[in-house]
């Protein structure tokens, strides 16, 4: 180690440049001494930060390598739980005219790719006051298709949850539990709804013993159908509603692209509505993977 006074003669004989090249050579034998992994971080820390459009490929280097976009796309034709349209686009001012486009919407709370906060069946949390900690987390994807194939009006059962934790473990705490039953290949048809003459819809949907279970034996935050109900289409009676919501749990209904994600590994992000006293809404659901 050199004392004050050597440095200090050190320094005056040599002139600027040649004092930043000796710099340049103790740094690069500090470098040389410094081991890989610290050389890492240091190189992670001051990475720079991608755009937005650069984001997602860069964030594949050990982060995630896929996102999936798990939402329709919300028209006035997207089909309704009650049939009839629940949205209206009224131009309020054009570019050509105005410089700019405005559209006024006249929406139903529950129409789309949307949100059942707890609020939708009981006196709980509305949509605004879900935590946001409870609108993201590791997604479970329960895939019952071979069993809606054969019959429209397939539930979830404790059967398949069972199925589910044999090949890929129990259920995580904080847990999102989605149903994957293809029926959002059936969106842009009347099979989304499939009622019958009577107007009795027939669609898959999660069962009470499946509610009673992820209430009781496990920590979930939230539900996704993948069709117009958390119940399934011929319920007169709401019972998955009534019990799930209540217990401060909200439901996705109308999610789409399930069918691209794995079973489990995903994380899921839902932008939910924050609305003052909102039932629910229309929702942007992506999944990491």
């Amino acid at each position: 180690m050199c004392v004050p006074k050597c440095q200090q003669k050190i320094v005056q004989s040599l002139s600027r440049r040649e004092f930043l090249k000796t710099l340049g050579l103790a740094a690069t034998a500090a470098v040389a001494a410094t081991p890989a992994s610290a050389l890492a971080a240091v190189a992670t820390e001051r990475r720079p930060l991608p755009s937005p459009v650069q984001s997602i490929p860069q964030m594949q280097v050990g982060f995630f390598s896929k996102v999936v976009d798990l939402t329709h796309t919300l028209t006035p034709e997207f089909p309704t739980f009650g049939g009839q349209p629940q949205l209206e686009l009224d131009v309020l001012v054009t570019l050509a005219k105005d410089g700019y486009n405005i559209y006024q919407w006249t929406l139903n709370e529950h129409t789309g790719t949307h949100m059942d906060a707890p609020f939708h069946f009981s006196d709980q949390l509305t949509a605004d006051q879900i935590p946001v900690s409870d609108l993201l987390g590791p997604l479970a994807v329960v895939d019952i298709r071979a069993k809606a194939e054969e019959d429209p009006d397939a539930l979830v059962t404790p059967d398949d949850l069972q199925a589910w934790e044999e090949s890929y473990g129990e259920i995580p705490p904080g847990a999102i539990v989605a149903m994957l039953s293809g029926w959002d290949a059936n969106v842009t048809s009347d099979k989304f709804r499939n009622a019958d003459d009577e107007g009795v819809m027939h669609f898959p949907g999660f069962g009470l013993e499946a509610i009673d279970f992820l209430l009781k034996e496990r920590d979930v935050k939230g539900i996704m159908v993948d069709t117009l109900s958390l119940d399934h289409g011929p319920s007169a009676t709401f019972d998955v509603h009534y019990n799930w919501l209540p217990a401060n749990k909200w439901g996705m209904e109308c999610v789409a692209n399930l069918g691209q994600l794995p079973p489990f590994g995903a994380t899921v992000f839902v932008g939910g509505p924050k609305i003052g006293g909102a039932s629910g809404g229309p929702s942007r659901v992506i999944a990491l993977v």
